[in-house]
């Protein structure tokens, strides 16, 4: 079976790497790393105008429930939170801060029922959010990105954008995807990283990750 930690081990040296590059980086990335609850893929946007937005899905090891997390700054200004849990029941959060960091605005349900938060899970929120801010921040600068796709018995993958990619993957991650597309009547779809200090890969699934996947255009 594919050895997990070593792929936690190669996430953050991708990560420890990432302050390295120096050049131009485009609006638009996507990146990811493994965490100890489970793996995270990032979808950042950075404008001209001082806006960044994030969106991160958060994959929890074993049979956990899907988790996406969703921040906007503005000028290095937490300006809204929105955090919604796949579980049943499903929980939905979402908080909007005024141009002096003050709360203007909060929602949190649990199965559609309103329930209130305390200024600790708020902070705790906030915290949250500056700490994925931080490792994009370094996962970007690093040329971290993050691939999906359709995996193909000649092991390539159709990616997500339509192209065909063959992933530089350990052979221990390539007989990893192999073992779980033979327990597969379907393709499997999988997500791995490529940065200039090699590849690492995410996640393997029967689901269509391309879901997640934010159009650059109006996101």
């Amino acid at each position: 079976m594919f050895n997990w930690r070593n792929a936690t081990l190669l996430a953050s040296a991708l990560l420890l790497q990432a302050c390295s590059s120096k050049s131009a980086i485009p609006p638009f990335t996507a990146s990811g790393y493994t965490a100890d609850d489970g793996v995270v893929r990032i979808w950042r946007k950075d404008e001209a105008q001082g806006s960044v937005h994030i969106l991160a899905v958060v994959s929890p090891w074993g049979k956990g429930a899907t988790a996406t997390r969703e921040y906007r700054w503005q000028d290095d200004r937490l300006a809204s939170i929105e955090l919604t849990e796949f579980s049943k029941p499903q929980e939905h959060v979402k908080v909007r801060f005024d141009e002096k960091g003050g709360l203007s605005f909060m929602q949190h349900e649990v199965d559609n029922n309103k329930q209130q938060l305390s200024s600790d899970q708020i902070a705790l929120y906030q915290y949250r959010a500056t700490q994925l801010k931080q490792t994009s921040d370094a996962l970007r600068s690093g040329r971290v990105n993050l691939y999906q796709g359709r995996w193909q018995p000649d092991g390539k993958v159709v990616t997500c954008d339509g192209k065909t990619a063959e992933p530089a993957l350990e052979n221990a991650a390539i007989d990893y995807i192999r073992q779980r597309q033979s327990h597969s009547a379907v393709a499997v779809d999988i997500a791995w990283l490529e940065a200039p200090e090699g590849a690492q890969l995410l996640l393997v699934a029967n689901e269509d990750f391309c879901r997640w996947n934010p159009d650059a255009s109006t996101f």
